[in-house]
């Protein structure tokens, strides 16, 4: 769908440098995505793996990060192939609903509530972020923890339009449960992509 260089704005790794490549597709359809114009794969071009790896390669940034959609609904074997042998990291967010393809450095896992995360995906996970729309995905959030490793980073992260209802109660979340973090869409306070 499309590829940039940019600052990583959320989780563990933000505030630094990456280069994006958001595919096309997804199937699990949260109401609050914010580009939702990539759930149609069809909607946009086939590009080949060596012209994005290329592409990457450009910027200075050695972080690549593999995003959607719904990244996992494609074989991502053939593109972490090249951007390893180009000397990126390969980082993947996703919500963890298929079955995982690649050799991945870091995966960022983001569960839904609107279709389960296979359990490979906590087994996996080196972070998990889960996004707050309201005051049940604490509890939710909490339920999704149980699956994944005691080294995994957890994350609550407000939905972007509900930010000021519902940053405070991830503040006294956090404060409350010092295992949890917070993380912010740095790159939307920044106006940035």
């Amino acid at each position: 769908m499309e590829s940039f260089h940019t600052i990583q704005g959320e989780g563990l790794y933000s505030g630094q440098a990456a280069h994006f490549i958001r595919l096309g597709g997804c199937d699990v359809g949260c109401t609050w995505c914010d580009v939702k114009e990539s759930w149609d794969a069809g909607a946009h071009p086939t590009r080949d793996v060596e012209g994005i790896v290329a592409e990457a390669s450009e910027g200075t940034a050695r972080i690549a990060v593999i995003t959607g959609g719904e990244p996992l609904m494609h074989d991502l074997a053939p593109l972490t192939a090249a951007l390893r042998a180009a000397g990126f990291r390969t980082h993947i967010e996703t919500s963890g609903t298929h079955p995982f393809s690649g050799d991945w450095h870091h995966v960022c896992l983001s569960p839904k509530k609107f279709k389960a995360a296979l359990p490979d995906a906590f087994r996996r996970a080196d972070e998990m972020k889960v996004i707050v729309f309201n005051t049940h995905d604490l509890k939710w959030a909490e339920e999704q923890a149980l699956n994944v490793r005691p080294s995994c980073a957890l994350f609550l992260q407000p939905e972007w339009t509900k930010r000021d209802a519902v940053l405070p109660l991830i503040v006294e979340k956090v404060k409350a449960e010092p295992r949890w973090r917070i993380s912010l869409q740095a790159h939307k306070y920044m106006n940035i992509p």
